[in-house]
C-alpha cells in the first residue's frame, strides 16, 4: 500500500512540473470527490456496498488525463456476521472524446492499482478476500460541466483481480472542482513559433515561413531564403550576392563565371558569351588536324590546311574565327573537354603565330564530347568525332 502511494505521488509531482513544450495552453486539474456502489465477486463473501473515494486528476492534454484515485469502504460480510475494511489506490488514464469547453464530456478510461481486503474482529474473510490484491479496471462514463469549474461525473467501472481472477463492479457519481494553470510557451525571441533553444536561424523577419529548425527555405542552398532570392537556380556551391544571383560584374546578364567579354561597355547588347553584338556562323572549316593520342602539340605540317581559315579572314575583314575542338565519349567527361580546349588552343595558335591572323579575331572553345556529329559505338563514328572545326562567324 505503501508502494502504491509513492508512486501515485510521484505522477502528480511529475504532472505538476510537466514542461510545457507547444505554444502556451492551459493545464486543467480536477478534485473529484464521489460516492459509489460496489458489488463484489461471489469468491469475497462481501456484500454490496457504499463506496466512497476521491481523485486527484491532471488533463495535460485537452483529450487525455491521468488520475491517482483512492477509495475505501466498511463491507459487510455476506454469509457470517461482521464487516471488512477496504482500501484501494490506483492510477487511471482517461481518453475524453470533446474538449473540456464542451457542455457534455464522454470518456473511457484504463487503469490498475492495489486493492486490501482486511481481516474483521470475527476473523479472517473467506478465501479471495482477506490479502492484498492488484486489480485493473476498465471503465466508462461522462462529465457533465455546470460552469468553468464545476462539473458532475459520472462512472461505470468494472476491476479484475489478478491474483483470484475476480470481477467486481462499481458505479459512482460525483464532482469535480477545477483548477486551472497557464503554461507559458518557450522563449522564441524572433516569434517564428520554433522555440529558441531549436532555432538554427534565431533572427528571421517577422511574418516569415520558416521550418523546423526556425530557418527560411532555401531550396538551392545558396544561403539567400528562397523569399529574397532573385536567382532561385544557381549552381550548387557557386558565389552568390545578396540577391542569391552569381556575380555580373558588368551587369550585361551574363555572370562572371561565363563571360568571355567581362567589360562590355554599360547598357550594350551581349550575345550568350557576354560579348558585344551578334554573331552568326557563316562559313565552317574542318581542320584536318592529326594529334598524337593524350596530345595537342601540332606543328607546321597543317599550316597549309590552315592557311584556307587565315585566307578566309583577310578576305572578311568584319569576320571572326572560333576554333572548336571535339573528341569523342571514350574517357572521362571532364578530362575530354579540357583536352579538346588545348587542341583548339594549339590550332588557334598556330593561326597567330605562324599565320599571322590578328589574335583578337580568334577564340578557342573545346566542347568535348558534347557534340557528336556521328555514332559513338562505332570506330568510324568516334573517329568522325575527334575534330577540330574552323567556324567563321560575323558580327550582325
Amino acid at each position: 500500500m505503501d508502494f502504491m502511494r509513492s508512486c501515485a505521488m510521484a505522477v502528480i509531482a511529475s504532472a505538476l512540473v510537466a514542461p510545457a513544450i507547444a505554444a502556451e495552453r492551459k493545464d486543467t486539474f480536477y478534485i473529484n470527490p464521489f460516492a459509489a456502489y460496489q458489488y463484489f465477486d461471489d469468491k469475497r463473501d462481501l456484500s454490496e456496498s457504499d463506496t466512497y473515494g476521491v481523485g486527484l486528476e491532471y488533463r495535460f492534454a485537452p483529450r487525455w488525463s491521468l488520475e491517482p484515485v483512492y477509495s475505501r469502504a466498511n463491507v459487510d460480510r455476506k454469509n457470517a456476521v461482521g464487516e471488512s475494511d477496504f482500501d484501494e489506490i490506483r492510477l487511471d488514464a482517461t481518453y475524453y472524446f470533446a474538449g473540456p469547453d464542451e457542455t457534455w464530456n464522454p470518456y473511457v478510461s484504463l487503469g490498475g492499482g492495489h486493492a486490501d481486503f482486511g481481516d474483521d474482529a470475527n476473523g479472517p474473510l473467506t478465501s479471495g478476500s482477506n490479502h492484498d490484491e492488484t486489480r485493473v479496471n476498465v471503465g466508462t462514463g461522462f462529465r457533465y460541466n455546470l460552469s468553468d469549474s464545476l462539473s458532475l461525473r459520472a462512472d461505470l467501472r468494472e476491476f479484475h483481480g489478478i491474483d483470484e481472477s475476480t470481477f467486481d463492479t462499481q458505479v459512482s457519481l460525483g464532482l469535480s472542482f477545477a483548477f486551472f494553470r497557464t503554461v507559458a510557451a518557450p522563449a522564441d525571441a524572433d516569434g517564428d513559433g520554433v522555440p529558441d533553444d531549436a532555432d538554427e536561424c534565431p533572427g528571421t523577419p517577422a511574418g516569415a515561413t520558416v521550418d523546423s529548425t526556425g530557418c527560411e527555405p532555401d531550396a538551392d542552398r545558396d544561403g539567400v531564403a528562397d523569399a529574397r532570392d532573385e536567382c532561385p537556380d544557381t549552381t550548387l556551391g557557386a558565389e552568390v550576392d545578396s540577391r542569391g544571383c552569381e556575380p555580373d560584374s558588368d551587369n550585361d546578364g551574363v555572370i562572371d563565371g561565363v563571360d568571355q567579354c567581362p567589360s562590355t561597355t554599360p547598357g550594350a547588347t551581349v550575345d550568350e558569351r557576354g560579348c558585344e553584338g551578334v554573331t552568326e556562323v557563316i562559313q565552317t572549316f574542318e581542320v584536318d588536324v592529326q594529334f598524337a593520342n593524350n596530345s595537342s602539340v601540332i606543328n607546321n605540317a597543317y599550316d597549309e590546311d590552315l592557311r584556307r581559315v587565315a585566307d578566309f579572314l583577310k578576305e572578311n575583314p568584319r569576320t571572326f574565327v572560333e576554333v572548336a575542338g571535339h573528341t569523342d565519349s571514350v574517357g572521362d567527361a571532364d578530362y575530354n573537354q579540357f583536352l579538346s580546349l588545348r587542341r583548339a588552343e594549339a590550332v588557334a595558335a598556330r593561326l597567330v603565330d605562324s599565320l599571322g591572323v590578328d589574335p583578337s579575331r580568334v577564340k578557342a572553345s573545346g566542347y568535348g564530347e558534347e557534340q557528336p556529329i556521328a555514332r559513338n559505338d562505332t570506330a568510324e563514328g568516334r573517329a568522325a568525332n575527334r575534330r577540330v572545326e574552323a567556324l567563321i562567324q560575323v558580327e550582325r
